[in-house]
């Protein structure tokens, strides 16, 4: 919506909003695909759907096209955030008559490069967006949308005179020697059928994120498949009416004249072209750049996201050395998989120069081939697998055989348009085949070299060999622990303290002790099967190594487990309810506190069904007290005024207000509760919660 007008006009001419209007739709046939491969549970994306239909070669090259496609979002995202901002300056110091100006590429080349190291630092301290907040930018973002599409309209009608862009046809697209590429000066382009394909890949970077269906699909509440077809269908809606109308808005409201220096910032341009006092339309073009500037920068940060989960992805298949996934010492993320991705980035916007149509072609080269060989992966599975819960539509029965028409032609369309980009974007070419080669190249030598590490890892010192028993799910039974057992969960060897204290303390007539880890997935990880050598990781084996060596020392046996999650939390409190532990012991948090750790530990245990299991939480530091929480309903810990308040309370009640021998204790903290509660739902509610804060302060 923010750089696809302008970028799709500089390459075609001014009838650009109608092929982003027609990508715009193509986008609900390419929507069909992943909803295809997400209802063959087939949900660990482009690299799993290829792999299963085509083989792991080819599996590597796609997920190779979508690593670029990811690597490229952050720096496109960011540079026109930066453009949009150098623009706005360079306006409102216009308009105050002052002479300083920025050179809005340079400018863009180190906002963006801000940006992209910030988000990095986040994801490395594993600080996650909360949905919340990106639900907030939405709903600014689309006030924002709603704003233009009746501003625009009105403005048309204000002024009169207006005219539709060009129609789509052969004879009026404006190509220039770049946006032809190698095939500038052949006969190709006076084929009307190739001029239209060719057009048709220059807008098709209007269309990206798809991925994200395949991720998301397995948190989506039930019933997944029709809740993921409407999230999907508003998706498309959504950018079907704001992308498209937006381009055709900009072109015909905007003069031609200007709309060539607004090419970076199109809907900056378009707020400025409005009809209305030029005050009004100041102050919404700030607001246009600080909705561009959140929901861009946001972008950098879902790439990030992205290309990380991707890459554990395939690293969990064994594509990847384990050297990329070990985790931060403090922090615990795959810091090397982020740094990784994030040097791409901050590469890319360097040799970009601010220059937002280079990359674009750049980011279209990723998109398309990823969605091609995602679709060919989806068209091969449809002949080898027949248990798919929703099909593309256009299916033409011939006996027993059924033809996939709609999912063919899909495939078809976009291997053309991939095609055209090959040839006629130079410079998106190069840099593309030259960042999927590399990436290709580093998943082929990482296999080889994790094969060979597989055949010497049985020689490698100062290792534990350890059984695998891979069960389908955690119980007594499996892990040979007695109900009430102590459930410590561990995750940085070097950093144990809490491991050796409950070894130290722990009488084992009474409690066995189980260490658990928790291999965190990405979401939409794991939907596939995994081989025996991918279930427990040289990371893995060198933690539990230093497990049982500390238990060794001690004396005392312990029981191993690694649990797969998607939220640590999670998992550690579901593990302690199946085990019936009596307790949960954890180590410090290097990203929160230690109340905060237990908080969210809490919120998990509340998420439980029932019924759940009571058990507490101790959480452990080398240079500080055990901080103990219990889960679940039970008896307050009272200070020692407390009770004498409770108790002056019913003396006062049974002696001077002659209620009786028969009134208890507990029938006065009942009436007190009700009364809290009530008052809560009332106009002291306020009053209350001061009275609640001043006295957490006590404490």
């Amino acid at each position: 919506m923010f750089y696809v007008g302008g970028i799709t006009e500089q390459a075609i001419g001014k009838t650009a909003p109608w092929f982003v209007l027609a990508v715009m739709l193509f986008s609900f046939a390419v929507r069909s695909i992943y909803l295809e491969s997400c209802s063959m549970f087939v949900r660990g994306g482009v690299y799993v759907v290829v792999r299963d239909a085509m083989g792991p070669l080819m599996a590597k090259l796609s997920v190779s096209a979508l690593v670029v496609d990811y690597v490229l979002t952050g720096p496109i995202s960011a540079v026109t955030a930066g453009q949009y901002l150098g623009h706005l300056f360079n306006e409102i110091c216009q308009l105050l008559h002052h002479e300083l100006r920025l050179d809005p590429s340079s400018f863009s080349v180190l906002f963006a490069a801000a940006v992209t190291l910030y988000f990095c630092w986040s994801n490395v301290k594993g600080i996650q967006e909360s949905s919340g907040k990106a639900l907030r930018i939405m709903q600014v973002t689309t006030v924002m949308v709603a704003v233009l599409l009746v501003w625009c309209p009105l403005t048309l009608l204000v002024r009169g005179g207006w005219s539709w862009p060009p129609a789509p046809l052969p004879q009026n697209l404006r190509f220039t020697a770049e946006s032809l590429g190698w095939l500038h000066g052949t006969f190709w382009v006076e084929l009307a059928p190739v001029a239209l394909v060719i057009a048709f890949g220059h807008s098709l970077l209007a269309m990206s994120g798809f991925e994200t269906l395949a991720q998301v699909y397995r948190e989506i509440a039930y019933p997944k498949l029709r809740n993921l077809r409407r999230t999907a269908n508003i998706v498309c809606s959504y950018a079907l009416l704001s992308t498209g109308l937006i381009s055709l808005y900009a072109v015909m409201i905007i003069p031609d004249e200007t709309r060539k220096l607004y090419y970076d910032n199109l809907i900056g341009g378009l707020s400025m072209s409005l009809a209305g006092p030029t005050l009004l339309k100041l102050s919404f073009h700030i607001f246009v750049v600080i909705v561009g500037m959140l929901i861009l920068s946001g972008a950098v940060n879902t790439s990030i996201i992205g290309a990380n989960g991707v890459l554990n992805r395939v690293a969990e298949d064994g594509v990847l050395l384990d050297w990329f996934r070990k985790p931060h010492r403090r922090y615990g993320t795959s810091y090397r998989l982020i740094l990784v991705v994030v040097v791409l980035q901050l590469v890319t916007i360097v040799l970009s120069r601010g220059n937002v149509i280079w990359l674009g072609e750049a980011y279209a080269f990723g998109v398309v081939w990823s969605f091609f060989l995602k679709g060919l992966g989806v068209l091969a599975l449809r002949f080898q697998r027949t248990d798919q819960e929703y099909k593309t539509p256009l299916n033409l029965r011939l006996g027993e055989r059924e033809l996939p028409i709609g999912l063919s032609l899909t495939v078809l369309a976009l291997f053309f348009v991939a095609l055209a980009n090959l040839f006629t974007k130079q410079v998106a070419t190069y840099a593309g085949v030259s960042l999927t080669s590399l990436l290709f190249s580093v998943f082929l030598i990482s296999e080889r070299a994790n094969a060979r590490r597989r055949k010497s890892l049985a020689k490698k010192k100062g290792l534990e060999e350890f059984n695998l028993e891979p069960q389908a799910d955690v119980a007594q039974n499996a892990v040979h622990a007695r109900p009430g057992c102590v459930l410590v969960a561990v995750r940085d060897y070097q950093r144990m303290e809490h491991l050796k204290r409950v070894l130290e303390k722990v009488n084992l007539r009474r409690h066995d002790v189980v260490v658990m880890t928790v291999r965190q997935l990405s979401t939409g990880a794991a939907e596939y099967g995994l081989r025996d050598d991918q279930l427990f990781s040289d990371y893995e084996r060198t933690l539990f190594s230093r497990v049982v060596e500390m238990a060794e020392k001690q004396g005392k046996p312990v029981e191993l487990l690694v649990v797969p999650g998607t939220d640590p939390f999670v998992a550690m409190v579901q593990t302690a309810q199946k085990l019936k532990a009596s307790r949960l012991v954890t180590g410090v948090s290097a990203r929160m506190s230690s109340e905060e750790l237990a908080r969210r530990i809490g919120l998990a245990w509340e998420k439980l069904p029932e019924p759940r299991h009571a058990f507490s939480l101790e959480v452990i530091s080398p240079d500080r007290p055990s901080m103990y929480v219990n889960l679940g309903p039970h008896p307050p810990r009272l200070w020692p005024e407390d009770i004498d308040r409770l108790h002056e309370l019913w003396l006062k009640l049974t002696e001077e207000e002659g209620i009786g021998a028969k009134l208890h204790h507990r029938d006065v903290v009942g009436v007190a509760l009700q009364r809290l509660e009530r008052d809560l739902e009332g106009s002291q509610r306020e009053e209350v919660l001061q009275h609640i804060r001043k006295e957490m302060r006590k404490s």
